[in-house]
């Protein structure tokens, strides 16, 4: 009775994380970060946008917009500032208590930023980026760069004591970077790296294309490969103790791993797989997993359970009644991407409502990059079709939709034709 009355206790007094799930973003939520209070947390999504989020409310707090592409990368800096990066290799910083535009903006690859780190002291920020590259800023000064990876750099760490860089690139490397200026360790692994973690008290794992987990000593030792997955491991995080760790592949699979055998723990079982971002509370109690679904949900770290109702939305109504044609099979894999609906939202593309006969780049609401959007082009059934034959890149140069083709001319009718009429549908 005595410790019953103490938990309830803790309980009533302890402040509680609420348990639904977070939704608004408009496509898949690439990257998380909490806060080191775990009262809030920051997802960035495909859809151009990330969210700082009340983990205490379960609310949303602001959108932050400002990339030209898909938010990668977010970072919560100890002071209560958050930190963005995107498909535009630019890196934004943000006020604890102002959303409505970052307090500084920062040019630093020439490519997709794909992962930050946060010094310990939050002086700093490490990101890595597909120009092969990785780079070193003080907050308000030049950054440093660092080269060697042979392709993409898709992940990035600070060593617990601040004084290495480690990095995990798609060459099969794993790099420590003593900011000393010493030359860096060089360790090859079996497998190109998708994903990095390092924990607290300084261990090591990093993520392979082939589903491979490898588990580090933090001087970069080999402790163990452990066959994770079927399919790529594409994020990776430690619990606060650095005892287990967690790994997302896209075929939907979350899996806890025991650090010190090697051995799985268990694995998630529920809604809002495939899962592309992870990140534990400081209690090590709550795994928040952000998901193609475009929900960031929240599980039992110790047992694997969701937390909180599952809500599942039903299909888009744009589809009833037209699922046999052949236009309505193309659009669908459009629609990870873009609506045909008038009152929704904007996705990783705009809402493709009333396109024909819009003038390129005018859809209210949505951010374009000045590339696409300078074009001289207005939306017909035949210029759409032209962009499905030669495809986004060549006839739209500057554009971040990815490159599709539609080979069929009857294809290509059957689905500019979809648009035009499901538009009216609504």
């Amino acid at each position: 009775m005595l410790l019953r009355a103490l938990l309830l206790t803790l309980a009533l007094t302890s402040p509680a994380l609420a348990q639904g799930e977070l939704r608004g973003h408009g496509g898949p939520v690439r990257a998380l970060a909490i806060s080191p209070d775990s009262a809030r947390a920051i997802s960035g999504s495909f859809d151009q946008s990330a969210i700082v989020w009340s983990l205490e409310r379960g609310v949303a707090l602001g959108v932050l917009r400002v990339h030209e592409g898909a938010v990668n990368a977010v970072a919560a800096l100890p002071d209560g500032r958050f930190a963005t990066a995107g498909e535009d290799g630019g890196v934004a910083i943000w006020k604890a208590d102002d959303f409505s535009a970052p307090a500084s903006l920062m040019k630093i690859h020439t490519a997709p930023i794909v992962a930050l780190a946060v010094s310990s002291d939050g002086t700093a920020l490490a990101s890595a980026s597909w120009d092969s590259t990785l780079a070193l800023t003080s907050l308000g000064g030049a950054p440093r760069r660092f080269e060697g990876h042979q392709g993409n750099v898709n992940g990035v760490a600070f060593s617990p004591d601040g004084r290495t860089l480690i990095s995990a690139g798609y060459d099969a490397s794993l790099r420590l970077w003593p900011l000393d200026g010493d030359a860096p360790r060089i360790i090859r692994l079996a497998a190109p790296l998708n994903a990095l973690a390092v924990s607290r008290t300084g261990e090591i794992a990093a993520g392979g294309a082939d589903g491979l987990l490898f588990l580090l000593s933090a001087s970069g030792e080999l402790r163990a490969t452990i066959e994770a997955s079927d399919s790529p491991i594409i994020a990776l995080a430690f619990t606060p103790d650095g005892a287990r760790v967690a790994a997302a592949s896209p075929r939907g699979t979350v899996s806890l791993f025991d650090v010190a055998t090697g051995k799985l723990v268990f694995t998630l079982n529920g809604p809002g797989l495939p899962v592309w971002s992870l990140a534990f509370t400081a209690d090590g109690r709550q795994l928040l997993t952000g998901g193609g679904d475009r929900v960031v949900r929240r599980w039992d770290a110790r047992s694997g359970e969701h937390l909180g109702p599952v809500v599942i939305e039903r299909p888009a109504d744009v589809f009833a009644g037209l699922d046999g044609s052949r236009g309505a099979q193309l659009f669908k894999a459009c629609a990870a991407c873009h609506t045909l609906s008038p009152d929704a939202e904007n996705r990783a593309g705009p809402t493709l409502y009333g396109v024909i006969g819009r003038r390129i780049g005018t859809a209210p609401g949505y951010r374009y990059s000045p590339g696409f959007a300078n074009h001289d082009i207005t939306w017909s059934k035949e210029t759409i079709a032209r962009l499905f034959e030669l495809g986004p890149a060549t006839y739209t140069p500057g554009t971040k939709m990815p490159e599709q083709t539609l080979g069929s001319p009857e294809d290509r009718t059957a689905l500019v034709e979809f648009i035009e009429n499901a538009g009216r549908l609504r």
